[in-house]
């Protein structure tokens, strides 16, 4: 038995408000609170370590935008935050870690400029994760609004050789639907993250951690992703309209039941 899998609350922050999309769909918004600060609050007192916040603003603008809200959001809380959207320069990186921000989580950048990724994960190592976010396999960039051509495993692989040591998997059509995690996507992005990989005749390079996150609505759904040896698992959408009690899931799952 590894380590226990971690619960992340999400925050997706939209107008400065707690929002949810449905498969990414910026016309498809459902506000669950009007203050993400509170939010935050009552997630950290059922019992999380762990906070994923996406700056939604930030991802559709290209650059950090709820940079205030999310300083905020780390004054009134002792969890640890990661936060996502729109960070596609290094400035704008080193504005939310400079918030005492624990981790970066890059997307877009992955695909479209590698030197950056690389400067990053030299200053800031694993402090930086990648959200890779498929859809049939092949990421999506730009908000979720572009598909690429490129297999979410084969840039995971690249990734990892470059040194990124987390990633977090997002499948586009499970998220915010409430159908279940797609294990097989999962599994399969698991393996390729840790699996022997040469770097020369007598060095491997070092396995990657995955966070998964998309569909996720049911305790069943996290026990079943637990069982694919993940670090972690985000909740959202299964959150706020209760289909998923955090401190039940996070006694059930984090802490053994005991």
């Amino acid at each position: 038995m590894g380590e226990p899998m971690i619960i992340l609350p999400a925050i997706d922050i939209k107008d400065g408000a707690c929002v949810r999309l449905y498969q990414g769909d910026y016309g498809k918004v459902t506000t669950y609170d009007t203050d993400p600060v509170r939010v935050a609050q009552r997630w950290q007192e059922a019992g999380a370590s762990w906070l994923h916040v996406v700056d939604l603003d930030g991802a559709a603008s290209g650059y950090p935008v709820n940079v205030g809200l999310i300083g905020r959001i780390r004054a009134a809380t002792s969890l640890r935050i990661e936060v996502g959207g729109g960070m596609r320069a290094l400035p704008h990186i080193e504005q939310v870690l400079d918030l005492g921000i624990e981790r970066i989580v890059l997307g877009t950048i992955a695909l479209t400029d590698r030197a950056l990724i690389e400067e990053a994960l030299h200053r800031w190592g694993e402090r930086i994760a990648v959200g890779l976010d498929a859809r049939d396999g092949r990421v999506a960039m730009q908000g979720w609004r572009e598909t690429s051509s490129t297999q979410a495993t084969s840039l995971a692989r690249e990734l990892r050789m470059l040194g990124v040591r987390r990633f977090i998997y997002t499948d586009i059509a499970r998220d915010g639907v409430l159908k279940g995690p797609n294990l097989e996507a999962l599994s399969e992005m698991q393996r390729v993250i840790t699996e022997p990989l040469k770097a020369s005749a007598d060095a491997t390079y070092p396995t990657s951690a995955l966070i998964a996150s998309g569909g996720i609505s049911t305790i069943d759904d996290l026990q079943a992703v637990a069982g694919l040896g993940v670090e972690g698992a985000i909740i959202g959408r299964a959150l706020y309209t209760g289909d998923v009690v955090l401190a039940s899931a996070i006694q059930e799952i984090e802490r053994g039941g005991g």
